[in-house]
């Protein structure tokens, strides 16, 4: 078992810093009417942990000096996109009916449900142009195949991730086992954790290196253990530690770890498959960003 003892903050607080930065740059990139504008603003810029841009920083330090670090920017800031819409669309009254996200009033709370709509809708198509952009080029050129390649990852994860949610609704009220939670958790939370990694493994990676399979099974087992870990969290926790409404799962009866497996079961899952990410790692010889923020995840509490 791995300890979480001395967790190394240091790294999650300079990714965040890092695509706080790039975030403002793209988007002050795009030219977008208001009140549309400010409502993309207040969705992307209230912060949050940013683990998918952290995750894909980490992954891509697995070798030093990447020259496509470029691109390693660009899809921080994509998958960044993609998630922040997907919340916005997640808070709607016709999904999970929240008024509170990292401790502010919910996109539509504050500007309506058609432009909070509009905003996830907007934000979608914006990760991609970020993608297929040269935003933060300097003398050397990324291969067109790995931005292909990019977009093609996360275009398949996003399509789970809205997968994931429609199962997720229609398994609320219902009696489901673990397989079926699974199936859940790996597409609506999972696929984009595992993106993130896997979007930033091209860029160093041929598609036949072994390092790739390994990568991959680190997102399955960390992006599965994320979800368990919030669905802990929503049990545990208060809405002003999390910054959003805590006991949310419990009300709108939703499937969850903790209600399936009882709360120390779920605990001990999230451990199991923390291991697993952990052993997955030790293929690699300078793994020290995704172990810390491995360790981080399996020790936040919000």
């Amino acid at each position: 078992m791995t300890s979480i003892a001395h967790v190394n903050t240091e790294i999650l607080k300079n990714a965040q810093e890092q695509i706080q930065q790039d975030l403002t740059i793209a988007l002050e990139a795009f030219s977008i009417p208001e009140p549309l504008k400010s409502a993309v603003h207040h969705t992307v810029m209230l912060g949050g942990k940013r683990v998918r841009p952290a995750l894909c920083y980490a992954t891509s330090k697995l070798i030093a000096n990447n020259i496509n670090f470029a691109a390693v920017r660009r899809a921080a800031v994509a998958i960044e996109l993609i998630h922040c819409y997907s919340l916005a669309h997640d808070d709607l009254p016709c999904m999970d009916n929240d008024l509170l996200r990292r401790g502010q009033p919910t996109c539509h709370a504050k500007y309506g449900e058609d432009t909070a709509l509009l905003a996830g809708d907007i934000l979608q198509s914006m990760a991609f142009e970020v993608l297929g952009s040269r935003l933060f080029d300097t003398q050397h050129s990324v291969d067109a195949n790995i931005t292909l390649r990019q977009m093609q990852i996360l275009a398949t994860s996003s399509s789970k991730m809205v997968c994931g949610q429609v199962l997720d609704l229609q398994a609320e009220g219902k009696a489901i086992d673990q397989l079926e939670l699974e199936t859940i958790h790996r597409n609506k939370t999972g696929a984009l954790i595992q993106a993130a990694i896997m979007m930033s493994a091209v860029t160093l990676y041929q598609g036949a290196d072994p390092a790739i399979p390994k990568l991959r099974e680190y997102g399955q087992a960390i992006g599965l253990a994320f979800q368990v870990q919030d669905d802990i969290l929503d049990v545990v926790s208060d809405t002003e530690t999390l910054g959003k409404t805590a006991g949310k799962d419990e009300q709108v009866e939703k499937s969850t770890y903790p209600a399936l497996l009882g709360l120390e079961g779920a605990k001990a899952y999230a451990q199991q498959l923390h291991n697993q990410a952990f052993q997955a790692l030790a293929y690699f010889e300078n793994a020290d960003d995704l172990n810390q923020i491995s360790q981080f995840l399996l020790a936040r509490k919000s």
